[in-house]
């Protein structure tokens, strides 16, 4: 049923939790688990201060990524990815050309106060996306 589950990360307690639903989804159904951080390169302050920040946040989101990875069950499929770029329109993109069958997300991330509010990267990832979305929700 779900051969490809994607699972964007930031770091955050929310995207652990997603994490962790996403796996247990994947050992049962023999899926492979798709993490996938997105840089956001999208805030006008990032254009003014140009590459090294760019750099400086994909050193994060591979940081993000390898923690992530490394505290999985070793009999789960994982692809890992960092890219930059608008989350939202990253995100669906990237699930539409890993042909993911299932994006689990936590429903806030840890942006600031964007984390308060639910017209977030989540949000909108649930109105857009064209590939069904499972929105978790930390005890944390």
């Amino acid at each position: 049923m779900y051969e490809t589950i994607l699972v964007p990360i930031d770091g955050s307690d929310q995207a652990q939790a997603a994490l962790d639903h996403a796996v247990a989804l994947a050992e049962e159904h023999s899926s492979t688990v798709n993490l996938l951080y997105v840089a956001d390169t999208n805030r006008d302050s990032l254009t003014v201060q140009g590459g090294e920040v760019v750099d400086a946040l994909e050193q994060e989101g591979n940081r993000i990524v390898s923690e992530a990875v490394e505290g999985l069950d070793a009999g789960v499929d994982v692809v890992d990815t960092v890219l930059t770029g608008d989350p939202v329109e990253t995100i669906l993109d990237y699930a539409d050309s890993v042909d993911a069958d299932l994006v689990v997300m936590g429903t806030h991330g840890r942006r600031g106060l964007d984390r308060y509010l639910l017209g977030s990267t989540t949000e909108r990832v649930v109105r857009l996306s064209s590939t069904p979305v499972l929105t978790i929700r930390s005890e944390a």
